[in-house]
């Protein structure tokens, strides 16, 4: 059977496609997709082991069965029920915090925690590089899905949680812009509103797939995380 296999950040440069189609046998599980893959994409196979794998949007594991016509996707750790009121999206538009602040903020809204990321010009990792851009990269279903879940997460652990802003930005941008926000507002500031926005970004680095391309003067460079999800990520 035919599957539609997806690729995204290196492995998208290392098999030069970003799609492809590869014939499994039925019931193949994931463990048997890694050797079909290596077996057609022999550059990928020194990473193989290190590589994530989601078949319809939702991380899988070796010994996971392949469902019939799913779509399955390859890519290294991410660098990720929903409210309508909440705002949990991808986008490729300049992040307006004010707004997105305005939003959420009720007539009961007396705290808001708000976490920005921006790019740096300069990374420090053993030697300095100087960064012009950044390119940022994502599987957007399964992002969007994922901030999502991550928005449940935040209201189990604090109820008193009123609005949640989740917006990464992706796209080519320059050093010095805001590439991701996460906002979470409450009644009052010892509701835990603080915890629940970090919660918000280290969960959102763990498990949305979202990757980023450093790029300077010295040449450019996909920046990898550390973190393999687990059953229930």
């Amino acid at each position: 059977m035919e599957y539609t296999i997806l690729f995204f950040a290196n492995i998208k440069d290392l098999t030069g496609t970003s799609k492809t189609v590869l014939s499994l046998p039925v019931n193949s599980t994931v463990a048997d997709f890694k050797k079909i893959l290596c077996s057609s994409f022999p550059v990928i196979e020194g990473f193989i082991d290190n590589l994530l794998i989601s078949v319809n949007q939702e991380f899988v594991f070796n010994e996971d069965i392949i469902p019939e016509k799913a779509e399955i996707a390859v890519f290294p750790p991410v660098s990720g029920g929903n409210d309508e009121v909440d705002i949990l999206k991808i986008t490729t538009e300049a992040i307006d915090i004010n707004n997105l602040l305005t939003k959420v903020t009720l007539n009961t809204t007396g705290a808001a925690a708000i976490f920005t990321g921006i790019i740096r010009g300069e990374t420090s990792r053993g030697n300095q590089f100087t960064t012009s851009s950044l390119e940022y990269e994502a599987y957007i279903p399964m992002a969007e899905k994922k901030l999502a879940q991550i928005a449940d997460e935040i209201r189990k652990q604090w109820v008193s949680i009123e609005r949640i802003v989740i917006v990464q930005r992706i796209g080519l941008m320059d050093a010095g812009v805001p590439t991701v926000v996460v906002i979470c507002t409450a009644a009052h500031r010892d509701t835990g509103v603080f915890d629940a926005a970090k919660y918000g970004i280290d969960r959102l680095k763990e498990i949305v797939p979202i990757w980023k391309k450093e790029i300077g003067p010295d040449g450019e460079t996909w920046i990898e995380g550390d973190y393999h999800p687990h059953k229930g990520d």
